[in-house]
């Protein structure tokens, strides 16, 4: 009677980012909406053509760019002993732009830090190419494909049960009964953070992503 052997495969492996997204904002408060709205709407106009320069580089540092449209409100806080205080009014608007050169992107996160008085960075998003990332994620599936065979046959070996052979393959978590890919997306994952460099210089310093692959797999052996 053959023996049946489950196991899971497992491959990642770290690599360079190739895009970083800035995701910032400026934004203004005060007593009088006049003045708030003028604040953020000069300091927009300075990031934006800031970015068009970039963009007109060869090759260009920035390869896109959005922004949100400039909001307003207003409240009216409570002072710490119940009384109502005046109104304050603030407007924002939300910035996206995505590096492909990240020293410019340091230098330009620094410039505006230093000279736009309402510029706020939310994160840096760090990422691969479309192309660069299906191409890793398709290479971590079949490296833990290849993970899950070796083990299966190890454990065969043990037993001097001979050559495995596959019976079932799946993401992991997905060959139990309740069907469900484990994480609820998928078995494959990207994973990127950031440092920020010290002195009084800003240099953000991607680390490198991550790319992972789990599989669940069935063997039998003779």
């Amino acid at each position: 009677m053959p023996t049946e052997i489950t196991v899971r495969g497992a491959f990642s492996a770290f690599h360079p980012p190739e895009r970083g997204t800035v995701r910032a904002s400026i934004a203004y408060e005060g007593p009088d909406m006049g003045s708030v709205y003028d604040r953020v709407a000069h300091d927009f106009a300075a990031v934006k053509a800031s970015v068009t320069r970039l963009q007109g580089g060869d090759p260009a540092p920035v390869t896109w760019w959005s922004a949100e449209q400039l909001r307003t409100w207003s409240q009216r806080p409570w002072h710490k002993d119940g009384k109502q205080l005046p109104l304050v009014h603030h407007a924002s608007v939300a910035v996206d732009v995505k590096f492909r050169d990240f020293a410019a992107l340091s230098r330009w996160v620094g410039e505006h830090i230093a000279g736009t008085a309402g510029f706020r960075v939310a994160s840096v998003d760090w990422a691969l190419t479309a192309a660069r990332r299906e191409s890793l994620i398709a290479d971590a599936r079949t490296r833990a494909v290849r993970d899950a065979l070796a083990r299966a046959q190890q454990y065969a070996d043990a037993l001097d049960l001979g050559t495995v052979r596959p019976v079932a393959l799946a993401d992991a978590g997905m060959l139990g009964a309740a069907l469900q890919p484990e994480g609820g997306t998928g078995a494959t994952f990207l994973r990127a953070a950031a440092t920020a460099g010290g002195g009084g210089d800003v240099e953000l310093i991607p680390e490198d992503i991550e790319v992972a692959a789990t599989v669940d797999a069935r063997f039998l052996a003779d």
